[in-house]
């Protein structure tokens, strides 16, 4: 059976907000009644936090007093946000997010049952309450993430590397989960720079982020250590699939098409790889990998060297 799908835009600025009652907010009851009293609580409660997952899931968890769903989705392309509550229903109603041109992102109802007019009618209604506060935490979120990341690579930088790889490594203590390290290095990056000029030097450092990132699951992280060095981030990763993984990455930024002037850049990378010992720091996962990528270069580069 084809799912039925209403699409709608929303587009509320701050008239027609204060039209549909979202003027200053005042007391509610606790438990609303009145698709009001749930407009005017969620008005309060949806403004107390800057996390898109916390915000969406207040009001999906309050909406549901007026009109039962099954589940809730929402995705945001320009910030790589999706999001989903609940579970899947066949039936769905979508709508686009906007404020004064501003995309705030889709959002799709979903319930096994049709939703009737005058539902949506107020699931329309108390869509209002989410646009200041969604456009509030993705600006924070914008902002959080441009001040963690790479300008150049779009990977992590060293402030979110130091602070991922302390968190990482005490959730993998806590669940008793493998966690490992691969350090990538461009091999003879200073002869890119000196032939082509550093301009080509940053097309090369893209294209080879693009490749790491295109062979790793969302779980797993990169930041940019160096210059031309990276660090991978494997969650629940021991060693033998570490090796497996760096190992995929050498093959796939070799295979690149690296271009400067119309010529090709021939371009291998070295690898150095450690896995979590018991009771290990940070430091000393770090000083591993490193140490392996060392022997990686000294044993003539172009390969995969693993910590003993």
């Amino acid at each position: 059976m084809k799912t039925p799908t209403q699409t709608n835009a929303i587009d509320f600025d701050s008239a027609k907000l204060q039209r549909l009652g979202f003027g200053q907010p005042s007391l509610v009851p606790r438990r609303p009644t009145t698709i009001t009293q749930l407009r005017q609580q969620l008005g309060l409660q949806l403004q107390t936090s800057l996390e898109p997952e916390r915000i969406l899931g207040v009001f999906f968890r309050e909406i549901q007093r007026l009109v039962p769903l099954d589940a809730l989705q929402y995705r945001h392309q320009a910030s790589d946000l999706r999001l989903e509550f609940g579970h899947r229903g066949h039936h769905t109603a979508s709508y686009s997010l906007s404020h004064e041109g501003e995309h705030l992102g889709e959002l799709i109802f979903r319930r096994n049952q049709r939703l009737v007019e005058e539902e949506l009618g107020q699931l329309e209604s108390l869509l209002a309450t989410l646009l200041y506060p969604m456009r509030n935490a993705l600006l924070y979120r914008a902002a959080t993430r441009s001040a963690l990341r790479d300008p150049l690579t779009e990977t992590g930088n060293r402030i979110a590397m130091d602070q991922t790889l302390q968190r990482e490594i005490d959730m993998a203590r806590r669940h008793l989960n493998p966690l490992s390290l691969l350090m990538l290095d461009i091999d003879h990056f200073k002869v890119i720079n000196d032939t082509h000029g550093h301009t080509a030097g940053d097309t090369v450092l893209r294209a080879v982020a693009a490749a790491i990132k295109s062979q790793l699951r969302n779980v797993d992280m990169v930041f940019r250590f160096g210059g031309e060095e990276f660090l991978i981030l494997l969650s629940n990763t021991g060693r033998d699939a570490a090796a497996m993984v760096g190992e995929r990455l050498r093959q796939a930024a070799q295979t690149q098409d690296y271009r400067a002037d119309g010529e090709r850049i021939e371009l291998t990378v070295s690898l150095g790889c450690s896995t979590l010992l018991a009771a290990e720091s940070a430091e000393s996962l770090l000083r591993r990998a490193d140490s392996a990528l060392y022997v990686a270069k000294r044993e003539g580069r172009n390969r995969l060297a693993m910590a003993g």
